[in-house]
């Protein structure tokens, strides 16, 4: 499929993920942009909710969003933004967290991990972790109902879910889902997908590349490629929401096809001619709307 047309009206101004040439990112730039934010506008409505607050969880920051006043327990899903283990926070993406809680009417747990360089492979995953094993630990502090809590991420927040997910499991915490949205699923950068959109599509392997090395970490290790991961039996009902035009369309979907083949229920939904990212930006991409309203059903579904 060709780009969509509105991908392609955004990459005339936006040709790369970082916008800034690799040689160029020092510790001191990496704080200054994570300091702006471009694309503040196009992240949706900032919806006012009857509760939002701040907390620290394990030691872990957190934004709990809540969309009703009442005291009644609600589905929980515990959100990880995207950006490359160094980039986002929760005040970026204070938008689709608001959004999250009102579409699948339940308590949002937005998390504030650790970022790379400062903060290398396994931090960003151990606070992921941190933060959904005291969910499932003290679900009355959240409101949330303990039988119905999912794990939400984009990118490398759609990696640090999955790698929950599975930690999840091994707990014996009961998952109702997992929802992976293009999520970073291995380190190899060896795809088909990779090859075709290595260039010219906004987030590049080079950057890719950029953002494993800042991370480090085993490439084999579970923990950092979950398609890695050797027992995929048990683990909690996915959907996996891919962009065509990414270099992490094909790893998206062959760690779905794993989780398939180990006999967990799945659903895969790729859409045609996006890039990576769209899902976070929809007031540049219509199918950010598509692709929530999906993810809401699927949600839905797992919180019967």
């Amino acid at each position: 499929m060709p780009l969509h047309p509105q991908a392609e009206a955004y990459l005339k101004t936006f040709q790369t993920d970082l916008g800034v040439p690799l040689s160029t990112l020092t510790a001191e730039t990496i704080v200054a942009m994570r300091a702006l934010d471009a694309f503040a506008e196009q992240r949706g409505p900032i919806i006012p909710l009857p509760l939002v607050r701040d907390d620290v969880v394990a030691g872990v920051p957190v934004r709990v969003y809540r969309p009703a006043e009442d005291g009644r327990p609600l589905p929980a899903i515990v959100y990880f933004h995207g950006g490359g283990w160094v980039f986002g926070s929760v005040d970026r993406n204070d938008a689709l967290g608001r959004d999250l809680a009102v579409r699948n009417g339940a308590v949002v747990i937005s998390v504030d991990y650790r970022l790379a360089p400062d903060h290398p492979f396994p931090a960003a995953a151990d606070d992921a972790w941190s933060v959904v094993r005291d969910v499932f630990g003290r679900p009355g502090v959240y409101g949330a109902d303990p039988e119905r809590i999912a794990v939400c991420g984009d990118s490398a927040g759609g990696n640090l879910a999955a790698v929950a997910a599975w930690q999840a499991r091994d707990a014996g915490f009961g998952l109702a889902h997992q929802l992976l949205v293009y999520p970073i699923a291995d380190v190899a950068m060896d795809t088909g997908s990779y090859r075709a959109y290595a260039s010219g599509f906004g987030l590049g392997a080079d950057e890719m590349a950029w953002f494993v090395a800042q991370y480090g970490g085993d490439p084999v290790d579970p923990r950092l490629a979950p398609v890695r991961l050797a027992d995929k039996a048990g683990l909690a009902p996915a959907t996996v929401i891919t962009a065509e035009c990414d270099p992490l369309c094909d790893e998206g979907e062959e760690y779905a096809a794993q989780l398939a083949a180990a006999g967990v229920p799945v659903e895969v939904r790729r859409y045609e001619g996006a890039i990576h990212g769209f899902f976070g930006l929809p007031g540049f991409f219509d199918q950010a709307t598509e692709a929530r309203e999906y993810a809401a059903a699927r949600l839905a579904e797992a919180f019967k």
